[in-house]
């Protein structure tokens, strides 16, 4: 069969929060594990085997506690940090397997294939699974196609398919045509990457059940109906790449900063505090970005699932006579804006901060009257620059500003979270050996 001069992989981790886990404490093997959302609220991540008890995506955690205790089953709180940082090392060893990349989620990375022609690309998937395997402790599941959206749909089938799952790879080259439809009939159209729960009533409406039939369809005709998007699609799965590999994401267009408390807040201080310590996180993503913000939005809400309690959800934007990248500026102006919505009596759940009219950091547009450049920029710009490495070799809020408080009683509850085993000195595993 006659290749493509260019080949993708999707690179996925299975069940990647939970394998993390996994990785160090290995009595968590063959055991039910629900990682939870914030606040230990539902489930984001399932293991095969919480799967295998009914246990659904985003079904809370109290109506699967006892369920997971009647099978030795357990509930993480989601660490984040432990999470980039596995995903961090996870696709610096993908990297070096094809020179483009493009990492798509924290689990999740493209590669395509330029230059491979005459290379046995499904042992080359086999030798990257091993090598992520042994180098992070992470399984991985590697589909192979001649577009992204073909690799995403052999991927599914190297994780879930039981002709693929042994070997945890799918290379839709190595496959006859009739083999293909087989395995593409089996799919169902929702399943198909970029078509959803949504699309997928309306296409089965006009009979279209399975990525087969979507990939039978008319794209001109269906694009009529729905947009340019699913025509993407449709000539994708047909193999004419048409979403290009980006290997250095586009800028950002804004940056939230937002959590929901770990109880309800009264308090005007806690608040303040909770929005200072947001915005900082913002600047610091923000100064990654090589960005700087025209403005910031500051916002909070309260709990609209408590039945007969008054509800209150404002918000205000505040715009800077320059853009700026600074958390100080950043910080005080969050506080600013808290202060002018802050009303007493209500019970607030969640605030948080949004920094909007994005632009590159170096070609700020200064004000007419005022001075060429921010008073003492390249001083504060060197310092947060040695703030950020700080926190960034020491670990989150290692310096802070004062405004963000110590006590931060609002933060929110992770009641089952595990120690920061590759992002905090004392969550290191500590190796000892027995004694005679």
């Amino acid at each position: 069969m006659a290749r493509n001069p260019h080949q993708y992989a999707l690179v996925d981790g299975n069940n990647f929060y939970v394998s993390c886990e996994r990785v160090f404490n290995p009595q968590l093997e063959g055991r039910p594990v629900v990682v939870l959302s914030n606040n230990d609220g539902c489930a984001v991540a399932r293991s095969d085997e919480a799967k295998a008890l009914g246990v659904k995506m985003g079904q809370p955690h109290f109506q699967i506690r006892d369920l997971l205790k009647r099978h030795a089953g357990i509930a993480l709180s989601s660490n984040y940090a432990l999470y980039a940082d596995m995903s961090r090392r996870m696709t610096s060893v993908i990297a070096h397997y094809s020179p483009e990349q493009e990492v798509y989620s924290i689990d999740e990375s493209f590669l395509r294939f330029t230059g491979f022609k005459h290379w046995d690309l499904t042992e080359h998937g086999m030798r990257m699974r091993r090598q992520v395997r042994q180098w992070t402790g992470i399984p991985v599941g590697v589909g192979i196609g001649s577009t992204k959206t073909l690799a995403k749909l052999a991927n599914r089938l190297a994780k879930k398919h039981a002709d693929f799952k042994p070997i945890g790879v799918c290379n839709l080259q190595d496959l006859e045509p009739w083999h293909q439809i087989r395995y593409f009939t089996e799919v169902d159209v929702q399943d198909v990457w970029g078509v959803g729960p949504r699309w997928a009533a309306k296409l089965r409406e006009l009979g279209i059940e399975s990525a087969q039939d979507l990939k039978q369809a008319d794209p001109e005709t269906l694009h009529k109906r729905f947009n340019v998007m699913l025509e993407r699609t449709i000539r994708e799965l047909n193999g004419i790449p048409c979403i290009p590999l980006q290997e250095a994401p586009p800028p950002k267009q804004q940056i939230v900063s937002s959590r929901s408390f770990g109880h309800l807040l009264t308090d005007k201080q806690d608040l303040l505090e909770a929005v200072s310590t947001y915005a900082a996180r913002a600047a610091v993503k923000l100064r990654n970005e090589g960005q700087a913000a025209g403005s910031i939005q500051v916002f909070l809400s309260t709990n609209n699932f408590i039945p007969n309690e008054p509800q209150y959800h404002p918000g205000m934007l505040i715009s800077f006579p320059t853009p700026t990248a600074d958390t100080a500026r950043l910080i005080q102006a969050a506080r600013s804006g808290l202060n002018r919505i802050f009303k007493p009596g209500f019970r607030y759940k969640k605030a948080g901060v949004m920094l909007l009219d994005l632009m590159p950091d170096t070609v700020r547009q200064g004000e007419l009257f005022g001075p060429a450049t921010e008073p003492r920029h390249e001083r504060r710009a060197r310092l947060l620059e040695v703030a950020d490495a700080l926190n960034g070799q020491m670990g989150q809020g290692t310096l802070r500003f004062a405004a963000e408080g110590t006590r931060q009683p609002w933060r929110m509850r992770r009641d089952n979270l595990t120690s920061g085993y590759t992002t905090a000195w004392a969550g290191l595993v500590v190796a000892r050996t027995c004694p005679d």
